[in-house]
This record gives C-alpha cells, structure tokens and sequence, in this order.
C-alpha cells in the first residue's frame, strides 16, 4: 500500500490498522518513496543481540581503549571534569 504524507497526517490510524493486518505502508513525499511503515515485533526486538558498539573500528588502534570496552572507554570520556 502506498500513502503520500498527507494522507499519514489524515488517516494514521487507518495506515496504523493496516500494518496490523500485516500490509507495509509505503510513504511517498513529492512522488517519490521516503519511508516504509511496518508493524512493531516486539519478539524479534527482543532476540536481536548487539554485540559491538558501531564506533569499535575507529578506536581499533588505540591502546587506551584495548584494555576496556568500547562502552566503558566512551563513558569514562563523558565523564565530567573534577576539579582538584
């Protein structure tokens, strides 16, 4: 099913029921497609396992990071100044 953004604007809870059915809402801005609508699975949210934080590659190199995760060394780094 298509539907311009008006129509999301208008009648979201129609394009919502259709989802639920199972359809995938395609959003179309001008013409041309933008954005797909699809039913939550709240299952297979779930059963998805990240395993590595998506900056590991840029820190590979750094000696500071290979000691501790990738989160932690971000954390550590957001981490407010103490001042003495």
């Amino acid at each position: 099913m298509e539907a311009t953004t008006k129509d999301l604007r208008l009648h979201t809870r129609e394009l919502l029921s259709a989802t639920d059915r199972g359809e995938e809402v395609i959003i179309t801005y001008r013409g041309k497609r933008r954005a797909k609508l699809v039913a939550w699975n709240e299952e297979q949210q779930h059963t998805e396992v990240r395993e590595r934080n998506p900056a590991f590659g840029l820190w590979r190199a750094q000696d500071a990071c290979s000691s501790q995760s990738v989160d932690d060394y971000v954390r550590a780094m957001r981490k407010p100044r103490e001042l003495p």
